[in-house]
């Protein structure tokens, strides 16, 4: 476990946009908004923290989406920069800075970095044959490259990732690849690049990420990490064959960039010289009056990156946990002058009723659509992802559930003891909160209760446990409402008005408190109840207390918090996704393999069928077809060697759940043991599938 530092500061980033096309909700919940809920958590603990973030405007992406357009690449990232931006700030997501990766200052950054270590002899020049498009007269980057998946037969895979089945893959690696620009198979052609050695960091990340932070880091990301290690690093280019992005810093490089996941991470650092820039200019100033940061310099930026009492965090989703946490801190460290990420807590992926989550295929609820079509409800989609964040596994939004989530809980339970309570009080006690009198038993339970919450939630939050988090903020609402319903006010008002006192004066003690907790969560929200209440921002130490309001207090105008969503405003949603829904194309059918022998009803039920997960995966040495996989049966811990290689990497591997049959025999495959038998479906071509449960279920559960 990484050793405790003394930290004072934070520099924490969320993963920079593709300026190609307009986000999801998915995007939201897999980086923005979990950092958003543990920046502002920081800010009202008085923490010095500076919030990153910025669009990714170079790769192969962006020139992509121009050819589709009919536009040029500059007019791409101009137009969906702003987009995104203006998005996530109008969704509360409280930057410091939101940059971009085509700005002066970031090209002179990247630039350094590459000098630095080309300097120190760290890169590998090296000459490979990489595909050339002899029409186009121009090399191909991964993404300019489309073929057939190896994995799962997809037509349309390209060559660094194929979006169907979603493996990583490499160019040469495609059947029958294809040119995007042309249409026509590409041929090879030698071209010099710069590569960075990441095998020769092997032992260092071993230290660092599998000792340091085996346990401290989530178990999706520490797995990741691990079966990417354990197969074996290679170099890895970086640099490219385009003319869109930056060019690289050395002589005789004529249309030779820099690869966009070297540039790209580098863009918070660049982000943050960029934000002391303006700030010692006084062009800016930080989205955090509390922090008292002194008189800034332009150089202040690099306590932010550089001084050992900062920490480093980066929100992301699972499909940049490589780059985050082995090609970017490898780089770090390879500089000698900069700290390291604490932590990458990386989300998995949000799906859409029932289906992955796709612009491309019309299924996806983009950002500016729900701003556009639920105007003054940033806070319900905020607290609908935070209960379904997907911080372990995949997790699904339906519009029925968020529907739910409005109706049930903020508007049933959250808004409705809020309204209530300050009803009351204008009703019984002219808006002023009333004085406190002779506490009751059921009194004292409360008070217990609204101390104990806020270092609950802190600690949850502290730990990127968002869900429990916001569960615990809603369970404080719910002892809130539970209270006023047993205490019932309004009918003990015509004789013991002292006692209604009481109960409302502590009913909006409990609102304050709210008002404060939910800030980090619900931002719009607080300020409302904040204005409703008539109180002034306090900070996260002020809570946990019934004396928040002095008695007397002259409360605001008081309004409903939320608003009941109506089923046709939900179907209506609906029925806009099964029209914009791009059809699957459907293969014609092949014959399916011949039965087996004739098997009864004993033989099968001697099988000893159950589900596992899958903890860690890796190649096996010297063979191109077995992964070794360490799975948790529910009874124990054990090896399972499967022939799917040529089908699922280790790290698409790693969390999933798996069929497997449990009391097979051990076998001895390659000089290891194999306990068990992943059991997967295939068709006449030969594609492989796992075989695996319709949702999450425990480990170990049997199947009959």
């Amino acid at each position: 476990m990484a050793e405790a530092k003394k930290i004072n500061r934070y520099t924490v980033t969320a993963a920079l946009p593709y300026a190609n096309g307009p986000k999801h909700i998915g995007h939201l919940a897999g980086a923005y908004i979990p950092a958003d809920v543990y920046v502002r958590f920081l800010r009202l603990l008085k923490k010095n923290v500076v919030f990153v973030c910025g669009s990714d405007e170079h790769g192969t992406a962006i020139p992509n989406q121009a050819l589709k357009e009919g536009t040029t690449p500059r007019e791409i990232i101009d137009k969906y920069h702003a987009l995104i931006r203006d998005c996530l700030y109008q969704l509360g997501i409280s930057f410091d800075v939101y940059h971009r990766t085509s700005e002066p200052i970031h090209h002179e950054t990247s630039q350094e970095f590459f000098l630095d270590l080309h300097g120190k002899g760290l890169l590998a020049e090296e000459t490979s044959e990489q595909y050339f498009d002899t029409q186009a007269n121009v090399f191909l980057a991964d993404r300019y490259i489309m073929g057939t998946c190896p994995r799962c037969g997809h037509p349309n895979a390209y060559g660094d990732q194929c979006e169907k089945c979603g493996s990583t893959l490499s160019p040469n690696e495609l059947i029958n690849p294809r040119s995007t620009l042309s249409g026509t198979p590409p041929v090879l052609k030698p071209t010099k690049h710069w590569y960075l050695p990441l095998q020769n960091y092997e032992p260092w990340l071993r230290d660092w990420i599998l000792k340091s932070h085996a346990d401290d880091w989530k178990t999706n990301v520490y797995g990741q990490c691990k079966s990417w290690i354990d197969a074996g690093l290679q170099p890895r280019a970086m640099t490219r064959d385009l003319d869109w992005g930056i060019k690289v810093p050395l002589p005789d490089t004529e249309g030779k960039v820099l690869y966009v996941w070297f540039d790209a991470p580098i863009g918070y650092v660049s982000a943050t010289r960029a934000l002391f820039q303006e700030l010692s200019q006084g062009k800016r100033t930080f989205s955090t009056p509390q922090s008292d940061f002194g008189k800034v310099s332009a150089d202040d930026w690099k306590k932010y990156w550089q001084a050992e009492d900062t920490s480093l965090i980066h929100f992301i989703g699972k499909d940049n946990i490589v780059f985050h946490c082995i090609i970017f801190p490898v780089i770090l460290h390879a500089s000698g002058k900069y700290i390291l990420p604490d932590n990458v807590p990386a989300n998995e992926f949000l799906n859409l009723e029932g289906d992955k989550m796709s612009t491309s295929r019309g299924w996806s609820i983009e950002m500016h659509d729900y701003l556009r079509e639920f105007p003054g409800k940033e806070d319900v989609l905020r607290y609908t992802l935070l209960t379904i964040m997907p911080e372990a596994k995949d997790s699904e939004f339906t519009w029925k559930d968020y529907q739910s989530k409005n109706n049930n809980e903020l508007v049933a339970i959250f808004g409705n003891f809020v309204n209530r309570a300050l009803v009351l009080t204008q009703k019984y006690f002219d808006n002023k909160l009333p004085a406190r009198g002779t506490l009751t038993e059921i009194d004292e339970r409360l008070i217990a209760e609204v101390q104990a919450f806020p270092s609950r939630i802190a600690a949850a939050i502290e730990a990127y446990k968002f869900r429990e988090a916001t569960a615990l903020l809603m369970d404080l609402a719910r002892t809130g409402n539970k209270y006023l319903a047993e205490t019932e006010p309004w009918k003990l008002a015509a004789k013991d008005l002292a006692r209604v006192g009481t109960i409302l004066n502590l009913a909006l003690q409990v609102s304050a408190n709210l008002a404060v907790l939910c800030e980090p969560f619900l931002p719009f929200t607080a300020d409302k109840l904040r204005g409703m209440l008539a109180m002034k921002k306090l900070l996260w130490d002020d809570t946990g207390s019934v004396d928040l309001l002095p008695a007397g207090h002259a409360l605001g105008v008081s309004s409903l918090l939320f608003e009941k969503i109506e089923n046709p405003v939900i179907e209506a949603q609906i029925q806009k996704l099964m029209n914009t829904k791009a059809p699957e194309p459907t293969p014609a059918a092949k014959p399916a393999a011949p039965l087996k022998s004739e098997v009864t009803i004993d033989d099968f039920g001697k099988l000893d069928i159950r589900v596992g997960k899958v903890l860690a995966a890796e190649k096996m040495e010297k063979s191109n077809k077995l992964l070794k996989l360490t799975v948790n049966s529910g009874l124990d811990t054990r090896t399972i060697l499967s022939g799917i290689a040529q089908h699922y990497t280790p790290e698409e591997m790693v969390g999933k759940q798996v069929v497997f049959i449990a009391n097979l025999a051990p076998r001895k495959m390659m000089g290891l043991e194999s306990q068990g038998m992943i059991l997967t479906a295939s068709d006449a071509d030969g594609k492989v599938k796992l075989l695996q449960p319709a949702g999450e279920v425990d480990p170990g559960a049997t199947i009959s």
